[in-house]
């Protein structure tokens, strides 16, 4: 088995395993092994599969299957700066989708989207999978937004079954960035996520980009150039 074969099935082990014990194993498990128990086991699993992915990933020489573009660098940076803020959003303000119920009408980042975090997720996927034109990064990057993705849709799925409330939400709301407020279900005013998350993103983005690429992956961020 080729290096890269073994990164996409340790990357494949861990989105389906998370899967699994996110939603359809979740609760029986539980019910066997109590929430302490369970918890244990979802983050031995989870860190079993990703670090034995990254740690492959890191052995596994980088290539580059084709030229990424100049003009590609800055269009990238303004998605990852999206990237950050959508993230920030997702954990400085309640989200219905990770709440035992809806509360309220949409308000901030949900009139956004209701998945801010997980697309923090896939924006960042898609950006490094472009950026980097390296095998093993797809692999990995193109598993992370599979999860974040397939997650999302489990989420809104399982949040109709168990709030009644939550079908209303979703039409008020959007899964895709925006999509709610192209189609006119929430105001064009909504775009503005709040103080917080544009603040917050925009300090990790500059502070991550100038300083943390490199410290954490040992090369700079591509196109950061652009901001010297």
């Amino acid at each position: 088995m080729s290096d890269l074969l073994l990164l996409a099935v340790l990357v494949g082990a861990f989105v389906v395993t998370h899967e699994l014990l996110s939603h359809p194993l979740r609760a029986p498990l539980v019910a066997r092994l109590g929430a302490g128990g369970f918890a244990v086991v979802y983050s031995l699993v989870a860190i079993a599969t990703l670090s034995s992915a990254v740690q492959l990933w890191r052995q596994i020489p980088g290539t580059r299957l084709w030229d990424t573009p100049a003009w590609a660098y800055g269009p990238a940076l303004v998605v990852m700066l999206i990237a950050f803020i959508l993230f920030v959003g997702s954990v400085t303000a309640p989200n219905p989708a990770m709440m035992p119920g809806v509360k309220g009408e949409p308000k901030g980042m949900q009139r956004i989207t209701r998945h801010p975090m997980m697309w923090s997720f896939v924006l960042w996927a898609g950006v490094h999978m472009a950026m980097t034109a390296d095998p093993r990064t797809i692999i990995l990057a193109a598993g992370i937004a599979a999860l974040a993705l397939i997650g999302t849709v489990m989420q809104d799925s399982k949040k109709q079954q168990q709030d009644s409330n939550y079908t209303a939400h979703m039409a008020r709301t959007s899964h895709v960035p925006f999509g709610a407020i192209l189609a006119g279900r929430q105001p064009v005013s909504a775009v503005w996520p709040g103080v917080v998350p544009m603040l917050g993103g925009a300090a990790i983005w500059f502070v991550f980009l100038g300083w943390g690429h490199s410290w954490l992956i040992g090369v700079p961020a591509a196109g950061w150039s652009y901001m010297q």
